[in-house]
């Protein structure tokens, strides 16, 4: 099970550029709102596309849904040990905790 993280943690490896953010919510909410430079991961695409969006197993990663009722970070930071990646960690306080917190996110352009 992965271990947690603290948004203190998060926004200094953020900074520093030292991990891999995972947006585990669906791609609608991720478009409308995600922590800067996040990549959007969701459970039901980990076996997929996890190898090509990350390649380093060895790589700092931490999975974030929208608060600590969501279990999205958390299925998906399970199925990512369990294909053998070795550094996961989840932000169970979400993006909810984030904004709270005033630090910028990011939103992607409407789809047509």
């Amino acid at each position: 099970m992965a271990r947690t993280i603290s948004r203190d943690e998060v926004k200094t490896g953020l900074d520093a550029g030292t991990l891999t953010l995972v947006d585990a919510l669906p791609e609608s909410y991720y478009d409308q709102q995600h922590l800067p430079g996040a990549i959007n991961l969701v459970a039901d695409d980990v076996d997929t596309r996890a190898a090509r969006l990350l390649p380093d197993k060895n790589a700092p990663i931490v999975t974030y849904c929208s608060n600590p009722s969501c279990a999205n970070s958390g299925l998906v930071a399970a199925k990512l040990e369990n294909l053998g990646y070795t550094n996961v960690r989840r932000y169970g306080d979400g993006i909810q905790d984030w904004t709270e917190a005033g630090l910028s996110t990011e939103s992607l352009p409407a789809r047509c």
